[in-house]
């Protein structure tokens, strides 16, 4: 049965007119339009119709010489001289929907899972859209339980926080972003894969997110193969969705991956336009998007709900210093760090926890929550500190007491944080284990680990006299 209220609104959103030009250059990913450039601005949309007569839908990023310079959606193949532009909608927006739940869109807000057609909300939600003011957002609200022992514990999540996941590639992002959309105790996950390889795509929906994390979820695909504008407005779609939610009242969990093939994206973008590289061969246009695009997420208004968001950050060569991974951290509520190092030697999630914090700790904790992550962080410390003379055996016990408690808590800390991805734990249960982890011996019944005493060196024998 057809949505009365739907279909009118689509009738309304109908063009009177329309207005239309005529490709004048294609060079690279740039097309050249000429004869609509007093009607465009930067950001608006037009449709670019082939020779054979597909419709390519393409966005304003600039002018030159009196002409727009246009880049497309799709392919350019088919586009040439005298093709005719169309002008579209200069807002582009998506009209989400409570049945969107369990679905799998592209960057168009379009279905890509055969499930048939989207249901269409009154309300237009801009792609680009502003976050809200600063003075009207709510505080950070309570704990968010992400099913994960190393998060919940050691890098504690509110409601309305925004955090950074950054590591290499084979490090073990996507599996926690799939463990998290399982597990979490959010109202409602949207998940964004921004730049994901295709082979992969099916397989993170399929058998990492589940049925179970699927039915309460919303997933905004773009394939590595997309143009630029393409895998760039899937990350911008996916905060449009999360912001319906949210403005539903609902606690929303944002996951996406990743923020740096938004970067890159928008670097394409950039650079075909005209624009100077800067560092790395980003340019200024990508950190003054960054911004833009991190801070929809958070605290909503005072009556909406709250947008909890955890952004991949993709480093390039390990190195967790360049541009993109300096942006980010300086934006966000906190960072964990994944180590390769971690990964190889078997312990997943790999979990660098020195490296990781939270800003929302330790004020979201209790005090003896705190005393607990404190006393494991300084036993991680401690042994990480002598790691190598331990490995080399160099190390004799009761040089330092400190160390020798340390070499007895580690292994077991590190059984901690081990956890395969079919393995949930709750908030509580987090702390309730590590309690126990760091039990002294003795009151386990156990003997407390007695220090090697050195041996003793023979006094030298004192020479006789003649």
């Amino acid at each position: 049965m057809v949505n009365i209220t739907s279909l009118l609104s689509e009738i309304e959103r109908l063009p009177t007119h329309q207005v239309f030009g005529k490709v004048a250059a294609v060079q690279g990913l740039l097309v050249e339009v000429s004869g609509v450039q007093n009607n465009l601005s930067v950001g608006d949309r037009c449709n670019v119709v082939a020779r054979d007569g597909r419709i390519v839908p393409c966005e304003v990023v600039g002018f030159r010489n009196s002409r727009a310079l246009v880049m497309p959606f799709g392919a350019l193949e088919g586009i040439g001289l005298g093709c005719r532009a169309e002008l579209a909608e200069a807002a582009p927006s998506v009209y989400p929907d409570d049945t969107w739940l369990g679905r799998v869109i592209n960057a168009m807000g379009k279905p890509v899972d055969g499930g048939g057609a989207l249901g269409a909300g009154d309300l237009a939600y801009p792609i680009k859209a502003a976050p809200p003011p600063a003075h009207t957002r709510k505080r950070i609200g309570g704990k968010l339980d992400l099913g994960i022992r190393a998060l919940n514990a050691f890098t504690t999540s509110c409601h309305g926080q925004r955090m950074g996941i950054f590591a290499g590639s084979g490090v073990g992002k996507s599996t926690i972003l799939s463990m998290m959309a399982r597990y979490t105790n959010a109202d409602v996950t949207v998940v964004g894969l921004v730049g994901e390889r295709g082979r992969e795509a099916r397989e993170f929906i399929e058998d990492d997110l589940g049925p179970e994390g699927l039915a309460r979820s919303v997933v905004v695909v773009s394939t590595s193969d997309e143009p630029p504008l393409m895998r760039r407005q899937a990350a911008y779609v996916t905060m449009a969705v999360a912001e319906y939610f949210r403005d539903q009242g609902k606690n929303v969990l944002c996951l996406m991956d990743s923020v740096t093939r938004f970067a890159m994206a928008q670097r394409e973008i950039s650079l075909s336009a005209g624009e100077p590289p800067a560092t790395k061969g980003y340019t200024p246009a990508v950190f003054a998007e960054l911004p833009k695009l991190l801070e929809r997420a958070g605290p909503g208004k005072r009556k909406s709900g709250n947008i909890t968001a955890l952004f991949t950050v993709l480093v390039e060569g390990d190195d967790h210093n360049e541009p993109i991974s300096d942006a980010v951290r300086g934006i966000l509520d906190g960072h964990i760090v994944l180590d390769r190092s971690i990964a190889e030697r078997g312990r997943f999630p790999a979990m660098n926890i020195l490296k990781s914090i939270s800003r929302t700790m330790p004020a979201c904790n209790t005090d003896e929550q705190n005393a607990l992550i404190v006393r494991a962080r300084k036993f991680i410390s401690s042994y990480e500190d002598m790691a190598e003379l331990i490995r080399l055996g160099a190390y004799r016990k009761g040089t330092n007491p400190d160390v020798d408690e340390a070499m007895f808590y580690y292994p077991r800390i590190e059984e901690f944080l081990r956890q395969g991805k079919d393995d949930h734990t709750d908030l509580d249960n987090c702390y309730k284990r590590l309690a126990e982890v760091l039990k002294p011996p003795q009151a386990e019944g156990m003997a407390a680990p007695a220090p090697e005493q050195a041996p003793r060196r023979a006094a030298p024998a004192r020479p006789q006299g003649r």
